[in-house]
């Protein structure tokens, strides 16, 4: 799970719990203007299939870490924290080491909106 939180111009995720250990990842940085799109989307979630890099994967568990994931072009990975599919936001990412976050979080839609609401 990951706590998502705007300081300035800049959103914080968090990684809480043991997925910081699963992840080799506590935090990351993001400047909210390499954002470039915020979504909900359950069926990501289920679907994720592609190499570790970095992390943890046991089926039908947890995926958590850095991944290089079939179907998402470009060759950058995507870090990857979900245990409950239905909670998963995709945040798309522009300028990063990371091309996409898919994190599972609290409540996707509060998420969604406190992402996509301008500065």
């Amino acid at each position: 799970m990951v706590d998502v939180t705007i300081q300035h111009d800049t959103v914080v995720f968090t990684v809480q719990g043991l997925h910081k250990i699963w992840a080799f990842k506590s935090s990351l940085t993001i400047p909210r203007s390499h954002i470039s799109g915020v979504r909900a989307d359950a069926e990501v979630g289920k679907n994720l299939s592609g190499f570790r890099a970095l992390g943890t994967y046991m089926p039908w568990v947890i995926k958590a870490g850095t991944f290089y994931l079939h179907g998402v072009p470009g060759l950058k990975p995507a870090f990857v924290d979900v245990v409950h599919p239905e909670n998963v936001v995709v945040i798309d990412l522009q300028d990063e080491e990371y091309q996409q976050l898919i994190i599972e979080v609290d409540d996707p839609a509060a998420v969604v909106a406190l992402l996509t609401t301008s500065a």
